[in-house]
């Protein structure tokens, strides 16, 4: 079986290195873009734009629209921009109901500048948000935090599985872990879902404990790793830059045996 993959803009997701994805997470739209411009060359595959850190975006999606706007003039051409409004119960900033982040997130896909949007599984607007997306052209990470613990490796599987069903054009899952067990669980079960997915998926185990989950996503069949450049989005991110050094590692060293670069391969 084939690998799923992903591609946006320049970049093709799920196909060997994982890309390196930096969140940018400034408080206003002129900020983000300049935080933008001001990254290093090649530090990042992907720019994730946290909408939920632009003061007032829950309740003004104009806001996020003109962030976003700005961010994509800011950016290369070849550079995916990912649009996320990140919920309080799922480690969020900024809180917003169900339908202030339904009205949030259509209206960047209005906009027609982001590549992709992130959704979360549990919005109760998920079916219509990705609905809007892909007849807007945007991909769907649809997406699923736990910032208190880590799942058993069948229900993370199930959550990989239900998100590919709802429409996902890459699964993503972040937990915290308690001990290696969990760990592994999460490890294991990415690997579970890329023997036989339709869809490349990005996972990780938040924290210093999950750190090698962040490295060797290539290794399990993970696309997408998150780096830092200034302030993290979320414990346990990484140096961009060096995070890049160590995913080439990884994956010269994968290549020299022969292996595959995921199970599904």
């Amino acid at each position: 079986m084939s690998t799923p993959t992903l591609t946006l803009r320049s970049v093709t997701l799920g196909a060997g290195r994982p890309a390196v994805c930096v969140p940018v997470v400034e408080r206003t739209p002129a900020d983000a873009a300049r935080g933008v411009a001001a990254l290093p060359a090649g530090a990042a595959d992907v720019v994730e734009l946290r909408l939920d850190h632009l003061t007032g975006s829950a309740t003004d999606p104009g806001v996020a629209v003109r962030a976003v706007t700005d961010v994509r003039a800011a950016l290369p051409d070849g550079t995916p921009l990912l649009a996320t409004f990140r919920t309080v119960r799922e480690g969020g900033v900024q809180p917003a109901d169900e339908d202030a982040y339904a009205a949030l997130v259509a209206a960047v896909l209005a906009g027609g500048q982001a590549d992709a949007v992130d959704v979360e599984l549990a919005a109760a607007h998920r079916a219509d948000l990705v609905r809007r997306a892909h007849d807007a052209g945007a991909a769907v990470v649809l997406s699923h935090h736990d910032f208190a613990a880590t799942p058993p490796r069948e229900r993370l599987l199930a959550l990989l599985r239900e998100q590919a069903t709802a429409g996902a054009d890459l699964c993503k899952i972040a937990v915290m872990p308690r001990d290696v067990d969990d760990v592994l669980a999460l490890l294991g079960a990415t690997a579970d879902f890329a023997r036989d997915a339709a869809r490349p998926a990005a996972t990780m185990a938040m924290g210093g404990l999950g750190v090698v989950t962040r490295l060797a996503g290539e290794v399990v069949g993970s696309a997408l790793t998150f780096g830092s450049v200034g302030a993290a989005s979320a414990p346990g991110q990484v140096d961009a830059t060096a995070l890049h050094g160590v995913l080439a590692l990884v994956h010269g060293a994968l290549a020299a045996d022969g292996a595959p670069s995921s199970p599904g391969a």
